[in-house]
């Protein structure tokens, strides 16, 4: 049985492949009990029961294509645009800039998730998965420490800044650095800025 069964179900709609498979990844870190599914075309959209997903990320050439059909469906649809200077006619969308920065992109997703869900409260948390997708580490808790670390990594410190920060040397954060990445499981900036922000250990706003 699908873990994620009975879970809201979102879709990304774009014919690049990479794109896809990005967006996808990030997503399911921000959100880790969704359903996922993808498709590369427009006609493979509408195969596919499209009024059964909660949201749909769509590539603006396809939204462009079939506006009214999307702008009855306004408030489930965002718009995957390569530039910050949305077209006119996009203008009453919801759209999220794919060409920014990593940084940049998982701030954009999280506050747009965050709006639509009435808070970051709202939110899942990530460790409320299912043990069967969790990776043994994740079980454990960070200590304080670590928690402090981890909420100076989410806003962009390098490790002399947060042992400044903390007045600990720098040894000893690239070290507490080393425990978080194992405890949970996680290796990239951007996978441990979602992970604090969804467990309220950072402001969004200071991302």
């Amino acid at each position: 049985m699908d873990i994620h069964e009975g879970y809201p179900k979102m879709a990304v709609i774009d014919p690049n492949t990479l794109a896809v498979m990005g967006l996808k990844s990030m997503l399911l870190s921000v959100m880790p009990t969704l359903t996922i599914d993808t498709f590369g075309s427009w006609a493979e959209w509408q195969a596919n029961n499209p009024d059964t997903y909660v949201h749909c990320f769509v590539d603006m050439s396809i939204v462009v294509q079939h506006r009214a059909y999307f702008a009855e469906r306004r408030k489930h649809t965002i718009v995957l645009t390569t530039s910050q200077d949305v077209e006119k006619q996009l203008a009453d969308f919801h759209c999220l800039c794919i060409s920014v920065p990593e940084k940049q992109l998982v701030r954009d997703a999280l506050m747009m998730l965050q709006a639509g869900h009435h808070g970051n409260d709202q939110l899942p948390h990530a460790k409320n998965t299912s043990d069967k997708a969790k990776k043994p580490s994740e079980n454990k808790l960070l200590s304080p420490r670590e928690v402090e670390v981890l909420a100076l990594i989410a806003q962009g410190l390098i490790n002399k800044e947060i042992a400044a920060r903390l007045n600990i040397g720098l040894t000893t954060v690239i070290t507490h650095r080393k425990n978080i990445m194992e405890k949970l499981g996680m290796r990239s900036v951007s996978a441990l800025t979602i992970y604090a922000v969804m467990q309220g250990y950072v402001d969004i706003n200071k991302i």
